[in-house]
């Protein structure tokens, strides 16, 4: 099954776990400011995509809050902000996740990886496609007697 046409895809709400310096009571308040991660983990299985978010010295000024992302195949992606506003740094940590999501998606199109462009091309490439030589051109007798 390809990933586009997932059964069950997976969405913020089904994979979503708070941890540690955050209650079950702040999920649904998470949940609704990741809601437009949505569409970038859509392509992925629910139940091979896991979300945890922990914030660490919560309303200190020192706080970080840490955003961390399982999906089956795939290295884990881990994302944090320092940011001393709670919901500056929710936002921080979900903007960097959709861009590192993007950057993995585009890693595995085969435009920007290179095994796979290079079998793409040569597949695509024929000598019957090749374009012949123009032999009206002048040959140098210097050059063509070095190449014999």
């Amino acid at each position: 099954m390809s990933r586009s046409a997932t059964s069950t895809p997976a969405t913020v709400e089904d994979c979503l776990r708070v941890g540690a310096g955050f209650s079950q009571g702040d999920r649904a308040w998470i949940a609704e400011q990741f809601a437009t991660l949505d569409s970038q983990l859509a392509t992925y299985h629910a139940d091979a995509t896991e979300l945890e978010v922990l914030v660490k010295d919560r309303g200190a000024r020192g706080q970080k809050v840490t955003l961390e992302c399982w999906i089956a195949g795939q290295q884990k992606i881990v994302t944090t902000s320092t940011e001393e506003d709670l919901h500056a740094a929710i936002n921080d940590v979900r903007d960097d996740l959709r861009r590192r999501l993007n950057d993995a998606k585009t890693r595995q199109e085969p435009r920007n990886n290179r095994h796979l462009r290079e079998s793409t091309i040569t597949d695509v490439i024929s000598p019957e496609l090749t374009p012949p030589l123009d032999e009206t051109e002048p040959v140098d007798e210097e050059s063509a007697a070095r190449s014999v």
